[in-house]
């Protein structure tokens, strides 16, 4: 996938039409619940026809991945035609006035610290003296959740594949930054896990969320994290967001050669097991979710394993469509995960923990 596919899939961009009627049971349903559902992590297009999935699936409110300057330019660009139904947030506060006027409210974060990078580069020959204002940059824009590294090593630290390296010294400056302008810091999942431990370490009195990933201890794919990082992670009150991505349910390096080019599609069980591992782990308040869908991407989504560093193929079958968890293929079908839930014995207060509660607990913390 090419620069300009990556920004038409990710970066807000589509033709932004009146959004379309829901149902007068689900629209009410919507904006009468008691409780604010999250979508902790989406990169799906954002369009009038998903903001009705968004609707139907009972969620208020979303986590966006946004990069570049550019992407916030599309976003908020979009966003105008949007702004009968979606609205930018960046506060609990905000969330909460959007959902009392009907609207979704969208929060931003960056899953990698790379574009920071070259913007240090660009500024001050390489010196860690800018962080402060660059990140500032950004956050003006929208932005309050921020990650470090994307499955390979940056300046910062380390990635999933390699996760021996450390948080570097200008990845110590980074951290600083991101706690003096009260972003939520982002570790584990893409990034590595002692680069996680060390960004975890100087954070003391913080929470610190892993926004989307899944567990090792059932399926040690490299996007997974360890029962060590999500115990420390969940030790600062955090929160564990749970992807819904098949292959980081079933595929790893020691069965990856047997599946061949893709891996089986991971079922609903499957993925419901996840939450179950994760609540007997960490306890129910440490966990939300992070489905890291890509609806609306198509044909876009195209993967050659066999040249990439950050998902080789031990990690993420070749070709596409991306492939998510069975009868969870989009964010309208998250009833199946609730009710799947409440069957395995969840209580209704522990489900409105996962479906948000925890992720607007440490907003409200983090952000103030």
């Amino acid at each position: 996938m090419n620069r300009r596919e990556w920004l038409e899939s990710t970066a807000f961009v589509g033709a932004a039409a009146a959004l379309s009627a829901a149902l007068p049971g689900v629209r009410n349903a919507w904006a009468d619940s008691g409780r604010i559902v999250v979508d902790g992590l989406d990169t799906s297009v954002i369009n009038a026809e998903y903001i009705d999935l968004l609707r139907k699936g009972g969620v208020h409110c979303i986590q966006r991945s946004a990069v570049e300057f550019t992407d916030f330019g599309f976003m908020h660009t979009l966003l105008d035609e949007l702004a009968d139904s979606m609205v930018l947030t960046t506060t609990v506060a905000e969330i909460q006035t959007a959902k009392a006027d009907g609207k979704i409210a969208l929060t931003t974060g960056a899953q990698h610290a790379n574009v920071l990078e070259k913007y240090l580069d660009k500024s001050m020959e390489g010196t860690i003296f800018p962080m402060v204002p660059i990140l500032r940059s950004f956050y003006e824009l929208g932005l309050r959740i921020q990650g470090i590294c994307y499955n390979v090593p940056n300046i910062f630290g380390g990635g999933c594949r390699d996760h021996a390296i450390p948080l570097s010294e200008v990845g110590h400056k980074l951290v600083e930054a991101i706690h003096k302008l009260n972003i939520i810091l982002d570790v584990g999942g893409h990034t590595g896990e002692q680069t996680s431990l060390d960004a975890i370490a100087m954070s003391k009195g913080v929470p610190i969320i892993c926004t989307h990933t899944n567990a090792a201890g059932l399926n040690a794919n490299a996007r997974a994290i360890s029962d060590r990082l999500a115990e420390a992670i969940a030790g600062t009150g955090g929160v564990i967001g749970v992807t819904a991505v098949s292959d980081f349910h079933v595929r790893n390096p020691s069965n990856y050669k047997e599946h061949g080019a893709r891996s089986p599609q991971a079922s609903l069980e499957v993925h419901l097991d996840q939450y179950d591992y994760f609540k007997k782990l960490v306890g129910v308040d440490h966990i939300g979710l992070g489905p890291d869908f890509v609806w609306g991407w198509g044909d876009k989504w195209t993967h050659d394993n066999t040249q990439s560093l950050a998902f080789p193929p031990d990690s993420l079958g070749d070709g596409g469509p991306f492939e998510v968890v069975k009868d969870f293929e989009e964010i309208s079908k998250l009833p199946n995960v609730e009710n799947g839930l409440r069957d395995r014995g969840w209580k209704q207060d522990e489900l409105d923990k996962l479906l948000g509660g925890n992720w607007m607990r440490v907003y409200k913390q983090v952000w103030g």
